[in-house]
């Protein structure tokens, strides 16, 4: 009776401020990233896996990579999982996108939300030998030869929408090459095998600097401030901005203060000094929302998203 009792045994977490005690069967829960590693998505989930360890929390977390798919193939593994609340995922607008594409049959919408958390903008970037060396040479050459710039995209994924995006708002098309990940496209992208592809502050910096890569502008409100010679989108004529909203959720049905719990955790660590300071030098926001306005905010998401997929033919009611 001790061992099935041992085995059964529940973690609680005691965290400063939280009213609440929640039980889970396990002391460290696997957090889903359904992308390959060291994507950016890894990269700041890794960030907050280390956080959490060093936070006087139980239960901690240890990140799992399930790529594949478009990062759909994790997403499909997050969603059947029980909802004990051992089984996290990580999550960002690719779900709406690969929704709205019809490669799999839910969104936000098939998970709880317990806390949306990083903000990281796109920078429109392209190879080093292109015909065009700024921003609005580009434009200038797409309009002119249509279909002709190749971009590298995940299908379905956020990778493609921002293109989807900028082609309707600028009356251009582009040629889209299929890639599984952000590697595979970098790699695309350096060797010169696409045009053009989305980069951001963490995985493009270096290139950018060194001259391996050129950027026209980032889809941000301001420019950063690690690359304050770029323009914004904005302030090309483009009326848009395009940051990767990165959060976590959990399996339907994962009970109500399980959530809350994990929502206190990751909230704590978002407000971590270190963990600030790595975020900011990979040119990402950290902007915590707890599960009711993470849920408001996946809402209007979608709703702002299926109403641009419908007008330029990607999905129809």
């Amino acid at each position: 009776m001790k061992k099935l009792l041992s085995a059964l045994a529940v973690s609680t977490v005691a965290l400063s401020g939280a009213a609440q005690a929640a039980s889970v069967p396990c002391d460290t829960a696997q957090l889903i990233v359904p992308w390959k590693a060291g994507g950016g998505t890894h990269v700041i989930f890794s960030i907050f896996e280390k956080t959490i360890q060093e936070l006087d929390v139980t239960p901690k977390i240890k990140v799992v990579t399930i790529p594949g798919q478009g990062g759909n193939k994790g997403a499909k593994e997050a969603a059947s999982a029980k909802p004990d609340g051992c089984t996290l995922f990580a999550i960002h607008q690719s779900a709406v996108t690969s929704y709205l594409n019809g490669r799999i049959d839910f969104q936000y919408d098939g998970f709880e939300t317990v806390a949306n958390l990083t903000s990281t903008p796109d920078i429109v970037g392209a190879a080093a030998g292109t015909e065009y060396s700024n921003f609005d040479e580009f434009a200038d050459y797409a309009k002119a030869n249509p279909g002709k710039i190749k971009v590298g995209a995940t299908f379905g994924s956020t990778s493609q929408f921002i293109w989807l995006l900028m082609a309707d708002k600028m009356g251009i098309e582009f040629s889209y090459v299929p890639y599984d990940g952000t590697r595979e496209r970098m790699t695309a992208l350096l060797s010169g095998a696409i045009d053009m592809g989305v980069l951001n502050v963490a995985s493009g910096r270096k290139y950018l600097e060194g001259g391996e890569l050129q950027g026209f502008a980032i889809a941000a409100e301001e420019r950063s401030k690690f690359l304050p010679d770029m323009p914004t989108l904005k302030e090309k004529g483009v009326d848009m901005t395009f940051a990767l909203q990165r959060g976590i959720v959990v399996p339907k049905g994962t009970p109500g203060d399980v959530i809350d719990m994990w929502s206190a955790i990751f909230k704590q660590a978002a407000e971590d000094p270190g963990l600030l300071e790595q975020m900011d030098a990979k040119g990402t926001g950290v902007s915590y929302q707890d599960p009711d306005a993470y849920r408001a905010w996946a809402d209007g998401l979608y709703a702002d998203y299926e109403a641009v997929a419908i007008k330029i033919g990607m999905f129809k009611k």
